[in-house]
């Protein structure tokens, strides 16, 4: 009996093998960026790679919620820097959130606060306000991105290969 035979007699067969290999390599595909989990201390040690973060300064929990509206209900992990006088726009937000769900009101809280900024800047400082306008605003798997600096790409660049 030749193989052509075989196949011909047992098509079922294969096409349920087919669709289970197929199904297998969809589902690793899928499931693959939410298997991402890094703290966001290996995130800021991979910025401080790229760009120099001494002119920012670190915030602690307390200053998440103020600036953002966020909480450990949401958040499970965070790096957070600010400039370090009320006249800059700098700032660099990383959020790991506890449910992939919960991404768009974290963005939401994160336009709020761009929206807020640019009521500050817009007429009072403009070259921060440009800086304001050229942000960086990104997601990938359960992390968001937010950074408002001259130093945009390469924090961006910082993340993405701290993600990897």
């Amino acid at each position: 009996m030749n193989i052509y035979h075989y196949i011909a007699k047992n098509k079922r067969f294969f096409a349920l093998l087919i669709f289970i290999f197929a199904i297998s390599v969809l589902s690793g595909c899928a499931s693959e960026q939410s298997d991402i989990n890094v703290s966001a201390a290996k995130i800021e040690h991979q910025m401080k790679q790229s760009v120099k973060l001494d002119k920012l300064k670190k915030g602690d929990a307390h200053k998440l919620k103020k600036l953002y509206d966020l909480g450990s209900e949401q958040v499970e992990d965070f790096l957070l820097y600010t400039a370090s006088s009320n006249v800059r726009a700098d700032e660099i937000v990383v959020i790991k959130v506890k449910d992939e769900k919960q991404i768009d009101s974290v963005k939401a809280s994160i336009t709020k606060r761009i929206d807020a900024q640019a009521v500050k800047f817009k007429d009072y400082r403009p070259d921060e306000y440009a800086l304001l306008e050229k942000h960086v605003l990104k997601v990938k798997s359960h992390y968001v991105l937010f950074v408002v600096s001259a130093d945009a790409e390469q924090i961006e660049k910082a993340f993405d290969s701290a993600l990897e």
